[in-house]
């Protein structure tokens, strides 16, 4: 079952099970879809189409990289070849690069703002900027 077939409670009970996915990839894929989607209410608040759009698309892609991130895994568990080992470092490696333009349209967004929903953006941005970072780790931590 894809991450956007579950409920967040589904997401989170399959989380915390003894088995290999989903796992941090995952959790940290969906983390940095949370500050994307917060980034899209932000923007939507500032009126800036453009950027709801872009983070429309960011929280998409990241939520598609949770299932990629476990297919990744799944199939490095099965077979541990420079192939398999190449895409659990790539998939966390995208999750970091997505994650970092959310940070980035979360700050252009907060600069747009002067009601409450600067909160917002902030929380989007911080939780982005732990998703890179989180996201980076794990990619240096399967390499060889």
């Amino acid at each position: 079952m894809s991450l956007s077939e579950r409920s967040v409670g589904e997401f989170l009970a399959a989380l915390g099970e003894r088995t290999p996915t989903p796992a941090s990839g995952g959790a940290t894929a969906v983390t940095a879809a949370f500050a994307a989607a917060l980034v899209e209410l932000a923007g939507r608040f500032a009126k800036d189409e453009e950027s709801v759009v872009r983070a429309k698309a960011l929280s998409s892609r990241l939520v598609e990289l949770a299932d990629e991130d476990a297919a990744a895994f799944t199939a490095f568990m099965a077979d541990r070849n420079d192939e398999t080992r190449a895409r659990i470092i790539a998939v966390p490696e995208e999750i970091a690069r997505l994650a970092d333009e959310t940070a980035e349209l979360a700050g252009h967004v907060r600069a747009q703002l002067k009601t409450s929903v600067v909160g917002d953006a902030d929380a989007a941005a911080e939780l982005a900027r732990a998703a890179a970072r989180v996201a980076r780790n794990l990619a240096a931590l399967n390499e060889p």
